[in-house]
C-alpha cells in the first residue's frame, strides 16, 4: 500500500500525524484506528491556524506532555519576552514562566523524565559532580548543572539507554499515560515519541511498523533540524541526539524481555494489567 501523504498541514507544530494512518498503510491493512491516535513534536508553537485544524477538524481532546517540570520551565522561559535579562533570570527563579496552551484542549504533563528518572542520574555521578551539580542547581543556574549530567551520566548511555532508564524509573507516569489512552473520554489524543512506540508494542503492532513510524521523524522534522541542533548542542547533548537512534525500537523490545520478561511483564509492574491492555485495545484497535 502507499505511504500516506501529509494530510495535517500544519505551519508551527512539526512531526505531526496519524499513527492509525501511517502504522495501517505500511501493513497494508487496517489495524490502528484512523483519527484517534495522534503523535507530533511538542506543540507549543502552533499557529491560529494549526489551532483551528486540531480543534475543529481533529476534534482533538487531550495532549499529553512527557516532559518533565525542568524541561517545561525551561521552553516556557525561551518564549517569554526579554529572555536573557537580568530581569527575566530574576522572574523565571521566582515565577515558574508557563507555556502557552492551545483553549479547549486537556493538557496532562505527565513527566517520564521526572524526579525519580533525576534521582537515578545523579545517583551515577562521582560525589565532586554530585555535589556541583546540586550547588548550580541551588544558586539556578541549571543549564550548567544539566551540562554535567549529560556528560557523565546521559550522552555516554544514548539515546536508548536514557529511554530504557525512564521506562524503568517512572512506570507510575507511564501507566498514567496508558490510562488517558485507555479512555475513550481522552480521544482523539495527541502523544509523543516514546510512549507512541510503547503503546503501539502493547497493541501487538507488528515490529517493522512501530519502526517505520518512529524512522519518520527524521523527515518530518527537517524543517527545524539546525534550530533542534543548536538546542542540542546548548545543553552539551551529542548532535547525533537531534535524529532517531536506529535502535531505538527492538533496543527498548530487547531491554523489556531481558528485565521483565516482554511487555506484558512490564506493563504487569507498573500496574497496568490485562484488564487495562484490553481496554487499550478496544480504544485504539480495529
Amino acid at each position: 500500500m502507499d505511504q500516506p501523504k501529509s494530510a495535517h498541514p500544519l505551519q508551527g507544530v512539526t512531526n505531526f500525524r496519524d499513527v492509525g494512518k501511517t502504522v495501517n498503510c505500511f501493513l497494508g491493512r487496517r489495524l490502528v484506528r484512523e483519527g484517534v491516535l495522534f503523535r507530533s513534536a511538542r506543540p507549543d508553537d502552533a499557529t491560529p491556524h494549526d489551532e483551528a485544524f486540531l480543534r475543529d477538524d481533529l476534534r482533538l481532546k487531550t495532549v499529553i506532555d512527557l516532559r518533565s517540570q525542568t524541561e517545561i520551565r525551561q521552553q516556557a522561559a525561551k518564549t517569554q519576552p526579554g529572555t536573557g535579562s537580568t530581569t527575566s533570570f530574576i522572574n523565571s527563579l521566582v515565577f515558574a514562566p508557563q507555556l502557552r496552551r492551545i483553549e479547549g484542549f486537556d493538557y496532562h504533563e505527565i513527566g517520564v523524565t521526572g524526579r525519580s528518572f533525576e534521582r537515578h542520574l545523579l545517583s551515577k555521578l562521582a560525589w565532586w559532580s554530585f555535589f556541583k551539580v546540586i550547588f548550580l542547581a541551588i544558586i539556578g543556574l541549571r543549564l550548567r548543572a544539566s551540562r554535567i549530567i549529560v556528560n557523565e551520566v546521559m550522552a555516554p548511555i544514548g539515546l536508548l539507554g536514557v529511554s530504557t532508564v525512564s521506562l524503568d524509573c517512572s512506570g507510575a507516569q507511564v501507566r498514567d499515560a496508558l490510562l488517558l489512552l485507555s479512555s475513550p473520554r481522552s480521544l482523539p489524543i495527541l502523544i509523543h515519541c516514546l510512549l507512541c512506540a510503547l503503546a503501539l508494542m502493547a497493541l501487538r503492532v507488528p515490529t517493522p511498523a512501530i519502526e517505520h513510524d518512529y524512522s519518520m521523524s527524521d523527515a518530518a522534522l527537517i524543517v527545524d533540524f539546525e534550530q533542534r541542533l543548536a538546542d542540542i548542542r546548548e545543553t552539551r547533548f551529542p548532535d547525533e541526539w537531534a535524529r532517531t537512534a536506529k535502535n531505538m525500537v527492538p533496543g527498548v523490545k530487547a531491554h523489556l524481555a531481558d528485565k521483565y520478561g516482554g511487555i506484558d511483564g512490564y506493563l504487569d509492574s507498573i500496574g497496568f494489567g490485562e484488564e487495562d491492555r484490553i481496554k487499550l485495545s478496544e480504544a485504539l484497535l480495529y
